[in-house]
């Protein structure tokens, strides 16, 4: 059907689609009609008031139309009057949010004062989950006794897990809790894990025996040691899974992002997370990390555990300050909300010659931006189309949303659909970034980590390479390459986002590429010395470490990017949530790939009972063979490439597309 061609009459919460003649039609402006009955009709009539207006289904102009109805509704009975509360709110943005807007009898809150609470708790938070993320390997290697694909596989399980429980935390958050209880109730979760975790470390009888140095014999872990293990796991990942999606989300709630005002304070913001993550991420990856491999890991755990227990401390003393949004549903409810009613209307045919009535309800918060029908993935419109079967309540909505959804409902799960292409093509990127928190860290261990005189770096410390890599390039890239390209192209705009993300992905061809050679020759060292650690220095594992970061650079902050320009300011949650979801595919791929490889592997050589380490197995990585895997995954990136290219770069840019795609609207006076 040609959606382009749909005319809309609209009803307060219904549009009313009908489809003119093909000759009388068009194409340029589409026809909408805004009601200013009552909000329990649901039946299209003929007698509306009527507005001229020169474009199209605009968020701005259906807040409009909804001010004014609500305006003369509410002065008729007498109520409080809406536009003296957008009036409150344009001029005191620092008050608590309800369900119906903004309430001016609430006292002042949010705003800057809240951001050392806020900040703190995530600065804090995430000093301790990277001082055991970037340890996990060489911790389970050490104390437990793993071989390196054990320990590589539960790392990568685990980090895909505590990026996955992201769709939990932004459903709890969305749906049931609000932002600020699911971060104190998951902070408190996370508070338990690592509490887990440091008496694991503290308490020798929870972990195995150490390995008999002379003997070279490592006892396995028994079951329920595994088993104490895997519920500290379980709570940091819980924990995480409400910490990361919801926190940013809740930090931009203190702001009014309506007024410019507001728009400059959450710019600020953000520089000033990033610059507390940047902080806590260098004392983990050096002074707590260190503590760890060197002091007592008793000791670098009990570290971030009461790292933890501040942050929860600081975010409760700010508790009065705080502006809480009240949970208003999850957009994951209405994704099967539109799946299913699409499914129960799939028999409808949207033609031309063919009318149709669409049920629509836009938001009333002014911090929600009402989304236009658009012609793409138009099979998914069915879910709005309202049949004989369809009732209504009182208030104009529907008596069953599962069988009849918004034109809003709609279009967020098209938002959704849309970003898939470009979405999948960062995973493979996240593969690569993967490997060096894992399988980069083993390198580490039996490579010199001697730095000056008797000083050696901790395995764990080496993604510093790849931050400071970035730091670098950061500052080269926004005042060099970047006004450099400006001035060569010839349209002015330089390196553009569809750029950044094609670098990115050659960037994680040449780092597996290099990684690959750097393990073959680090393995050829050993061998020919004959010695468990090769005789050749850490430093040639920088190289890969940085391209790895130059990969972060471009892919990670690329896709955040992209996201975040194709979801609309509500969807931010969301937002969040699917970046996470591709770096927790990354690490489920990743512990995939390195099974199968090894049991590939294992069967290629003939080995019948397990004893052969193949390429990936054993404890000693000089009789496995990873520069063999690190092509492999190297090649999965090149055909990341082709996708890229000949596919996903068509989705980057959809500006052009959406503006095309979006309902020209007239209204006849």
């Amino acid at each position: 059907m040609m959606m382009n061609r749909l005319s809309f009459e609209s009803l307060s919460s219904v549009s009313s689609v009908k489809e003119p003649p093909a000759d009388n039609v068009d194409h340029d402006k589409v026809s909408i009609v805004i009601s200013s009955n009552s909000p329990s009709a649901i039946a299209p009539t003929t007698e509306n008031s009527q507005i001229n207006v020169s474009r199209s289904c605009s968020s701005s102009l259906v807040n409009q139309v909804i001010k004014e109805e609500e305006q003369e509704g509410e002065e008729q009975e007498g109520g409080i009057n809406k536009r003296k509360m957008m009036k409150k709110r344009e001029t005191s943005p620092d008050i608590l949010l309800n369900d119906d807007g903004y309430d001016p009898n609430i006292k002042k809150a949010g705003g800057w004062k809240t951001m050392p609470y806020i900040i703190g708790n995530e600065t804090f938070e995430k000093l301790a989950s990277m001082s055991l993320t970037a340890n996990m390997t060489v911790y389970l290697r050490t104390q437990y006794n793993m071989d390196g694909l054990t320990s590589v596989s539960i790392a990568s399980i685990w980090g895909g897990t505590c990026n996955i429980t992201t769709l939990l935390g932004a459903f709890v958050s969305d749906a049931y809790l609000g932002r600020y209880w699911t971060l104190l109730t998951a902070s408190i979760i996370y508070f338990l894990g690592m509490g887990m975790m440091t008496l694991t470390a503290a308490i020798p009888y929870l972990r195995p025996p150490s390995c008999n140095k002379l003997t070279a014999i490592c006892q396995e872990p028994e079951k329920w040691q595994l088993g104490v293990l895997f519920i500290a796991l379980i709570l940091l990942s819980l924990g995480a899974g409400g910490i990361r999606p919801v926190n940013i989300a809740f930090g931009v709630d203190q702001f009014d992002v309506t007024t410019e005002k507001g728009k400059k304070q959450v710019e600020s913001f953000y520089n000033w997370y990033y610059w507390g993550f940047t902080i806590a991420l260098i004392v983990a990856l050096t002074v707590v990390v260190y503590i760890q491999n060197n002091i007592s890991w008793a000791l670098g755990l009990a570290i971030p555990t009461a790292i933890i227990l501040l942050s929860i401390v600081v975010f409760l003393i700010g508790s009065k300050l705080y502006i809480c949004v009240k949970p208003r549903g999850s957009v994951f409810i209405d994704v099967a909300k539109v799946i299913s009613a699409a499914l129960r209307k799939r028999k409808i045919k949207l033609k031309p010659t063919t009318e149709h009535t669409l049920f629509d309800n836009p938001s009333r918060d002014p911090t929600v931006e009402n989304l236009c029908l658009t012609n793409r993935f138009s099979c998914l419109t069915k879910a709005a189309v309202i049949t004989e079967q369809d009732s209504f309540n009182d208030q104009g909505l529907p008596t069953n949303g599962w069988r009849l959804c918004s034109i809003q409902q709609v279009e967020q799960f098209k938002c959704i659909i849309s970003v898939m292409p470009v979405w999948v093509s960062g995973i493979a990127c996240f593969v690569c970034m993967d490997q060096q928190s894992t399988q980069g860290v083993l390198q580490a261990i039996q490579s010199d980590t001697r730095f000056i005189h008797n000083f050696h770096v901790p395995p764990g410390s080496m993604g510093i390479a790849g931050m400071i890599t970035l730091s670098i390039w950061i500052p080269i890239y926004e005042h060099l390459v970047l006004p450099l390209s400006r001035r060569m192209s010839k349209d002015g705009v330089g390196i553009t986002l569809k750029h950044r993300l094609g670098a990115g992905i050659v960037m994680s061809i040449i780092c597996m590429v290099v990684a690959g050679i750097v393990e073959g020759r680090r393995r050829e060292s050993a061998l020919k010395n004959h010695t468990f650690i090769a005789p050749m220095s850490f430093a040639w594992l920088i190289p890969q470490y940085a391209l790895s970061g130059m990969t972060e650079v471009f892919t990670g902050v690329g896709i955040m990017e992209f996201l975040a320009k194709q979801f609309p300011p509500s969807m931010r949650t969301l937002a969040g949530s699917l970046f996470f979801l591709s770096l927790a595919c990354a690490s489920y791929v990743s512990s995939f790939l390195i099974n199968l490889i090894h049991r590939l592997s294992q069967s290629a050589s003939g080995d019948k009972d397990g004893s052969n380490p193949g390429w990936l197995g054993g404890t000693d990585l000089n009789k496995n063979k990873l520069d063999y895997y690190y092509f492999i995954v190297a090649g999965i990136c090149v055909l990341n490439l082709l996708y890229y290219i000949f596919f996903a770069s068509r989705y980057v840019d959809t500006s052009k597309k959406d503006e095309e795609g979006e309902r020209d609207v007239e209204l006849n006076s």
